[in-house]
């Protein structure tokens, strides 16, 4: 069975966002304002003191995703 590649990625990768609060790093991509894709590692699971339910995102780290947004430090695809 092959694997087909997620050309998602080509226009928009996963780039690294940190958390101003307890430094978790996790990487982000934007496809909309309104859609964000986080993928975290256990490292930044550990680190992530703002982290209450597994499948919801820190506030901190939010805003820390949406001041890269804002700012052009992560693009925005649309």
């Amino acid at each position: 069975m092959t694997t087909r590649q997620d050309d998602r990625l080509l226009d928009g990768p996963l780039l690294p966002v940190r958390c101003r609060r307890c430094a978790a790093e996790v990487l982000v991509r934007k496809s909309s304002w309104e859609q964000t894709s986080i993928q975290w590692n256990a490292e930044a699971r550990a680190a992530c003191v703002g982290l209450q339910d597994p499948h919801d995102t820190c506030p901190a780290l939010r805003s820390a995703i949406q001041e890269a947004a804002l700012t052009g430090s992560i693009k925005v695809v649309e």
